[in-house]
């Protein structure tokens, strides 16, 4: 008996001690377990909160002041509806933007995850009114870079790269010097044709510049045969995707060598899936166009082969000169070189014809205000010529009310660095009665002494002016006018005195001036008879041959008392200086 209690008690005692043992690895299990789950929570978190904007440095695009960026796109919506009817944003589940991404119909792989996640927040709340405004700005580039995609078998979603870059702005330039649409810096520009100097910048040419981009992207496939690596090359360079890739062990996919990558290229691949989701599904989050681009403008094209400036094209053809400016961003002065090689300069189709009809008056447009620099110079350095030479005078005008250094430029067929030179200028504002220097005109000629002598003393009879006038037609310019007649256009102006290059039809302009001589009529005069200098004095003055002689003489002794007074002080202050 007692050794069935004793047997039965160990048997108890090894239950209980087995029960022990497994509940004790039961709980180290679930302890385990329990700080596994815990560690993997926090794993989660962390790698969570490395996605945030904090650790993400958004492209320039995306930080641009919508004011800033609509002065730079030069939009002219005054005659387009900017009421656009937006509503609120509507934000969807994950599932719902990974499946709009994946049925996209791209070749390009535009993955999800919480960093695209933050992208489409960004353009679909904060940017909502910049995404409005690219979506219009978009009718005009888009078909562009889709024609140059296409041409060289590259994916059209490419189309959107600018969207990041640049924010659609072809004069866009970044800290780091980059520029234009497709942001491309001077050396990696240039190694692909696009020409840069202080006159023309090309990376700013929407033309030119989509096809260097284009080739680059084409090289860039090449190399690593990975869109998304592509991407990320053609914003940080190869080098630095290299190294990524060598640091990685190896690795070519863009997502494993994501914390490889510098952290302003982190962001770049999903901020491009992020645009080419809002620039497909704008109208899910209530997002329209700011207005519709007008289609009907069909443009073309011309090579330049002459010094012109932006202004003579825009006075000329009466096309707005910001117009002309947005077509032709490449242009950084406003002038298009030509002489050493043609420029292609875009204009509307219906332009382009003025522009070859009426190309001599283009050029002769106030040429010598927007072309100052001059071929040789050694006439100022020996002292035959000056520009202070006293042959010009200032024309003034006061600012009134809407006025602006443009406009007044514009009428007075000057230019606003011209305006600013004159008058001394820092800034663009202007206060309402300022005087103004607006334009140079030639100063009344002052008559010489033979010029007297022959205007008193004419041989056989008076001297007059007789005017030539042209009426002014439609189309008709100052520059043609003067072409037409031979004449300079700053004669044609002070013959007329105008003030501008500014003329209406039907106008009676004088054209030519020429001095006519009337012989005397006497009726008591025979054929043969001689008329002496004393007769010929009483029928032009009423004075006697003395008495003009007199005039005349003081007239020279004054003048050649004021040239000799002239030279006198001159040598004087000679002296001065070598004293």
């Amino acid at each position: 008996m007692v050794r069935n209690i004793l047997i039965t008690t160990i048997f108890l005692l090894g239950s209980f001690v087995s029960l022990a043992k497994t509940n004790l690895v039961l709980a180290n299990a679930l302890t385990s377990d329990s700080v596994n789950q815990r560690v993997n929570v926090k794993t989660q978190t962390t790698l969570k909160d490395s996605l945030t904007d904090n650790s993400i440095i958004y492209p320039e695009s995306m930080s641009e002041k919508l004011s800033d960026l609509i002065e730079a796109w030069q939009l002219d919506l005054s005659n387009n509806d900017l009421e656009c009817i937006r509503g609120q944003n509507v934000i969807f589940h994950d599932t719902v933007y990974a499946n709009r991404l994946y049925n996209m119909p791209t070749v390009m792989e535009l993955s999800y995850n919480q960093v695209v996640k933050s992208y489409i927040e960004m353009y679909s709340t904060r940017r909502r009114e910049q995404v409005s405004y690219m979506l219009a700005l978009g009718d005009y580039y888009f078909p562009m870079f889709e024609e140059a995609l296409d041409r060289h078998g590259l994916p059209l979603e490419l189309k959107y790269l600018p969207v990041i870059e640049s924010a659609l702005n072809p004069i866009a330039v970044s800290r780091a010097g980059a520029t234009g649409l497709w942001q491309f810096m001077l050396r990696t520009g240039k190694s692909y044709g696009l020409e840069v100097n202080s006159l023309v910048d090309e990376r700013r040419d929407p033309y030119k510049s989509t096809e260097a981009a284009v080739k680059y992207l084409k090289d860039l496939y090449t190399i690593y045969g990975d869109w998304n690596l592509v991407i990320a090359a053609y914003n940080c360079g190869p080098g630095n995707v290299n190294k990524a890739i060598a640091r990685s062990g190896g690795k070519r996919d863009y997502w494993e060598i994501y914390y490889r990558l510098p952290k302003e290229t982190r962001g770049y691949v999903p901020a491009f899936i992020a645009a080419n989701y809002i620039m497909n599904h704008f109208t899910d989050h209530n997002i329209c166009p700011a207005h519709t681009y007008d289609n009907s403008l069909t443009l073309d094209t011309i090579h330049v082969s002459e010094q012109i400036h932006l202004e003579q094209i825009s006075g000329v053809l009466n096309i707005p000169l910001s117009e002309i400016k947005r077509l032709n961003p490449q242009f950084k002065s406003d002038r298009i070189p030509g002489n050493v090689k043609p420029y292609a300069l875009v204009l509307p189709s219906d332009k382009m014809f003025a522009y070859i009809d009426r190309n001599d008056s283009i050029i002769n447009y106030n040429r010598n205000s927007y072309f100052t620099h001059r071929t040789y110079t050694d006439g100022y350095m020996d002292g035959t010529h000056s520009l202070s030479d006293g042959n010009s005078i200032n024309v003034y005008y006061s600012v009134r009310r809407g006025d602006n250094l443009s406009t007044i430029a514009r009428r007075n067929g000057a230019t606003i660095s011209l305006l600013k030179s004159w008058n001394n200028l820092k800034s663009d504002r202007l206060s309402i009665g300022t005087r103004l220097i607006v334009g140079k005109k030639a100063a009344p000629a002052q008559e010489t002494a033979s010029q007297v002598t022959l205007a008193q003393a004419g041989s056989e009879g008076n001297n007059r002016t007789v005017n030539t006038y042209y009426r002014v037609k439609k189309g008709d310019t100052l520059g043609d006018i003067a072409k037409r007649n031979s004449i300079n256009l700053t004669q044609l102006r002070s013959w007329n005195g105008l003030k501008s290059s500014r003329i209406n039809i039907g106008d009676q302009l004088i054209v030519k001036q020429e001095v006519v001589h009337e012989p005397i009529a006497d009726n008591n005069e025979r054929e043969g008879d001689v008329i002496t200098s004393e007769v010929l004095d009483e029928k032009i003055s009423p004075v006697t041959s003395e008495e003009g002689s007199n005039i005349i003489s003081e007239y020279l002794k004054e003048q050649m008392s004021k040239s000799a007074e002239s030279r006198i002080d001159s040598v004087i202050d000679n002296d001065a200086e070598e004293l």
